[in-house]
């Protein structure tokens, strides 16, 4: 097994494809025979529920890890596929931010609860909640790329703005390896003239961080998290399943470049 690739799924603005992104990279990516390990990061643990586990009835999650009263490995389970792993997380996460002001490096919990299973994997994505807050930053201070997923529209372009300010203030204070993974545009509608002004002009910001592989609306891809299954398991010949595949190869493909 290879160096490990820790890799963070961000945007602070919510509906933008994020945790959709974080799913079916990740099962893509276990498809492609890598062994993955996603990380729910989000307190609405809907990447929990989308890989069909049922998120309330779970003992120990993310939020335990944070408090540093589990261990990673004590929490991780398996998912519905073949080399994909999840470490759930549920509403209780919420909490963690007030139960950790004051304690000394909190912005390294889970970076430190990570170094001792990285070696585990192949890759290790990070679902983040949306929004800049403790956990946020806990997940950028542990990875070494920010993948961030933008939905064609006007507002996605402010939103970027913010969460790359971000990033930097993390790379200069916590984190000075840290890079942007790239910039992948979800709910892609070919119809519209704004869905391709918002793809030029974040290409003309950032050139060569911006994914070739662009997700398009597809209603299948909606329908699966309800079933508890990524899009190749719900509908694998979807748009949406072929359009993750190719995200998936980038991806791969930028390992060893």
């Amino acid at each position: 097994m290879g160096k490990v690739r820790v890799i963070a799924v961000a945007n602070q603005k919510g509906g933008v494809g994020k945790t959709t992104t974080a799913i079916n990279l990740s099962a893509c990516l276990a498809e492609a025979g890598k062994k993955v390990l996603i990380i729910d990061a989000d307190p609405q643990g809907n990447t929990t529920s989308g890989l069909g586990l049922e998120k309330n009835q779970i003992d120990k999650t993310v939020y335990e890890v944070m408090l540093e009263e589990s261990k990673i490995e004590d929490i991780i389970q398996k998912t519905c596929v073949e080399k994909l792993y999840v470490a759930p997380s549920n509403i209780n996460l919420s909490g963690a931010e007030i139960e950790l002001i004051g304690r000394e490096k909190r912005e390294h919990i889970l970076s430190n609860a990570i170094k001792k299973i990285k070696n585990k994997y192949d890759f290790i994505i990070i679902d983040c909640p949306p929004s800049l807050n403790l956990i946020t930053i806990n997940s950028l201070t542990a990875a070494n790329t920010v993948l961030v997923p933008i939905q064609c529209e006007y507002f996605a372009l402010e939103g970027l703005e913010q969460l790359l300010h971000t990033i930097g203030l993390v790379k200069k204070i916590l984190n000075p390896s840290l890079e942007i993974e790239g910039v992948v545009f979800t709910m892609y509608d070919a119809r519209t003239n704004l869905s391709m002004e918002v793809v030029e002009e974040v290409k003309k910001d950032l050139g060569e961080n911006v994914y070739k592989t662009i997700i398009p609306r597809n209603v299948r891809l909606g329908e699966a998290p309800s079933h508890g299954l990524p899009i190749i398991l719900y509908d694998g010949r979807s748009k949406g399943a072929e359009s993750y595949r190719l995200l998936a190869e980038e991806v791969i493909q930028k390992e060893w470049s």
